[in-house]
């Protein structure tokens, strides 16, 4: 049996115990055995909510919505995608179209799913729901920022040009550029084949 085929069995979790919390976080230790008798504690970073939503926002069919926001990890400016946490009782749509209204002033006719993006995995249980969002209409709801976004527009072909950027850099806005391209260069091909 190839090592791709093999299903490792979980280590058994000995203890949990809250380390610190803050408003949208919280450190959690965990003691764990592992099926070979190895025992090791592990730190994770819980998010709490109900996780959070990106946008793929296209204005037109060849260009891509992007913000320009405070990123107080870096403590700069930051161009990335429009996103933000999924509100208690929203589903994923309707939380994407707040979020597009509140950060870019459009809100979407068609929000479709991409995929579901991690972040550090062995550290944090965060995922990310990307989403393509296209028909856009001019909608503004108030938002959370504390300061006006600026919104750009950038080809969604010319995500090296992006990369060059010294302000792009966010992995989750890279990989779901490049997801959503290929996605709209798939269907482009298919129409054009009939």
């Amino acid at each position: 049996m190839a090592s791709s085929e093999i299903s490792p069995t979980k280590p058994s979790i000995l203890r949990r115990r809250d380390l610190a919390s803050s408003r949208l976080f919280a450190i959690e230790e965990l003691e764990l055995r592992f099926a070979n008798g190895a025992e090791r504690t592990f730190e994770r970073l819980k998010g709490k909510g109900s996780g959070a939503v990106m946008l793929v926002a296209m204005p037109d069919p060849d260009h891509v919505l992007l913000i320009r926001e405070y990123a107080a990890g870096f403590d700069e400016y930051a161009l990335t995608l429009p996103k933000g946490l999924v509100d208690p009782g929203e589903d994923i749509i309707t939380a994407a179209n707040r979020e597009l209204m509140e950060e870019c002033g459009y809100g979407a006719n068609r929000i479709e799913p991409l995929v579901e993006l991690s972040l550090a995995p062995n550290y944090m249980n965060h995922r990310m729901h990307v989403l393509l969002a296209s028909d856009l209409y001019e909608k503004r709801l108030d938002g959370d920022e504390p300061e006006p976004l600026l919104v750009e527009s950038h080809p969604i072909e010319d995500i090296t040009g992006l990369l060059a950027r010294e302000d792009f850099h966010e992995a989750r806005a890279i990989a779901a550029l490049y997801i959503a391209r290929d996605k709209l260069r798939s269907e482009r091909e298919s129409e054009s084949w009939w």
